[in-house]
């Protein structure tokens, strides 16, 4: 049987291997899929994870739980030698080994893409992965704790100070979750004031949230406004070293929790470690049937689709030419390249990826959103209902749709969860404290020698020889 490898475990490549499974045939071939973690993320959902609003486990999709006959190996891929159709291998555990196949489909999505500004890299973080939007929860959650036992003072503003760097999507959906996270907490914290939370939002462009019209996000930007956070355009971020946050207009204030969403780019990992073709944006050259090469050549056997690739746009609203790096477009190449290679398997031509986006949901904090759709546009309670919606079924597998709506139904009741799991990160740091560890052996010491007194010399000096 042919062997077909996936590389990455994200959207494109989760949706290739469960559809692969349903539409294989019994012996056709065999898949395998290669990715660090042992699940997908749903990326729409960080920014209610980060507000409290999703259980951190409801918006990941457990590999070996929903691939039933597909291989997964939690590992690394280190590079992609095509001309061999072998790939390298990297363990958490273990010497790194080489992997053939006969398929390659390389589906590794996107990394956070920074510029070198001064303290990002050290104070920053992003907001890609699970991991990021729990930690951003805690952050806040411990932030408030600290702050309501200080007196006022440079500190505790700085405590209260939460700046997001990037107006896209996903920059605006944390920044406004957040906002509506930390207005929700202050019946919880009689201490703080809602004056002294205050929200920053950092865009070097001149409008924010480029999907919808300009009208909705002018919109956008007074509900935000009205609700005690500040939106910067056409400003840059300078620096950010010790949490101290410089503007390109001269504005600067200190914050404790900096987000980072000013674009993604293709995964490094395996972009810089292979012989298939790269574009000039470090993307892998994908035709818009998703095999990889260019119209006028085809390397045979290797497909590509998500953030990872540069897939023709043939609806020609992609930026460049190409699809833009979303969940929507990855979900879509997932499903047509799982058909499109069992038609190559089995002798057929593949299909081009076509898709019209129908329009964009975002979601603001709880009972607020927007939804666009051409030159229509829905707001508030509406759009926010739009939005859960959309998302509440676009969710992979009816297992985890329902552990998100049974989430939603439970917070409507019950409200937010409020704790912070922030020692989650260093679980052994109490137990150790107090663990009892065997004493060190003693040290025998060895007696030191005594010594005798020196006995008085009754010879005489040779000056009191002369004197007599």
């Amino acid at each position: 049987m042919p062997k077909i490898l996936i590389v990455g475990g994200g959207y494109a490549g989760f949706y290739t291997a469960w559809k692969l499974e349903k539409q294989l045939r019994k012996g056709e071939a065999e898949v395998t899929m290669v990715d660090p973690l042992p699940y997908m993320t749903y990326q729409p959902f960080l920014p209610e994870v980060a507000a409290g609003s999703i259980d951190p486990r409801h918006a990941i999709v457990p590999h070996r739980r929903h691939l039933k006959t597909t291989e997964i190996i939690n590992a690394e891929v280190s590079y992609i030698d095509h001309a061999r159709k072998v790939a390298t291998i990297k363990p958490a555990i273990g010497e790194e080994y080489e992997f053939p196949y006969d398929i390659v489909v390389v589906t590794a999505g996107a990394v956070s893409r920074t510029f070198p500004i001064p303290g990002v890299a050290d104070q920053a973080i992003g907001l890609k992965g699970i991991e990021e939007a729990v930690y951003i929860r805690d952050k806040m959650l411990t932030n408030f704790d600290k702050a309501a036992g200080l007196p006022a003072g440079p500190e505790r503003e700085r405590l209260l100070t939460t700046v997001v760097v990037g107006g896209g999507f996903a920059g605006i959906e944390i920044f406004a979750e957040l906002r509506s996270f930390a207005s929700a907490l202050l019946k919880y914290y009689p201490e703080i004031s809602f004056d002294e939370t205050r929200f920053h939002l950092i865009e070097a462009m001149g409008r924010i949230m480029p999907e919808v019209s300009l009208k909705t996000s002018h919109w956008v930007i007074k509900n935000l406004a009205e609700r005690g956070a500040e939106i910067h355009l056409e400003t840059q971020l300078t620096s950010a070293v010790d949490g101290k946050i410089e503007l390109s207009t001269g504005e600067s204030f200190e914050s404790d929790l900096i987000v980072w969403t000013a674009g993604v780019m293709a995964n490094p990992t395996v972009v810089r470690h292979t012989d298939l073709p790269i574009e000039e944006r470090g993307r892998l050259r994908v035709r818009a049937d998703l095999r990889v090469g260019t119209e006028e050549e085809i390397v045979a056997d290797a497909w590509g689709a998500g953030d990872v690739s540069a897939v023709p746009d043939l609806t020609g609203a992609g930026v460049g030419g190409y699809c833009v790096p979303n969940a929507q477009h990855a979900v879509r190449q997932g499903k047509l390249m799982a058909k499109n290679i069992i038609a190559t398997l089995r002798g057929e031509l593949p299909r081009q990826y076509y898709h019209k986006s129908l329009g964009a949901v975002a979601g603001l904090g709880l009972g607020i959103g927007v939804l666009q759709s051409g030159k229509i546009a829905i707001k508030g309670v509406l759009g926010w209902f739009a939005h859960r919606g959309y998302h509440g079924l676009a969710m992979p597998t009816w297992e985890r749709k329902w552990r998100v709506l049974w989430g939603w139904w439970n917070n409507f009741w019950l409200g937010r969860d409020i704790a912070s799991l922030t020692a989650v990160q260093h679980p052994r740091a109490y137990f150790e404290e107090f663990a009892a560890r065997p004493k060190p052996p003693a040290v025998e010491e060895t007696p030191k020698p005594v010594e005798k007194p020196a006995k008085a010399s009754t010879r005489k000096q040779p000056a009191e020889v002369a004197a007599k």
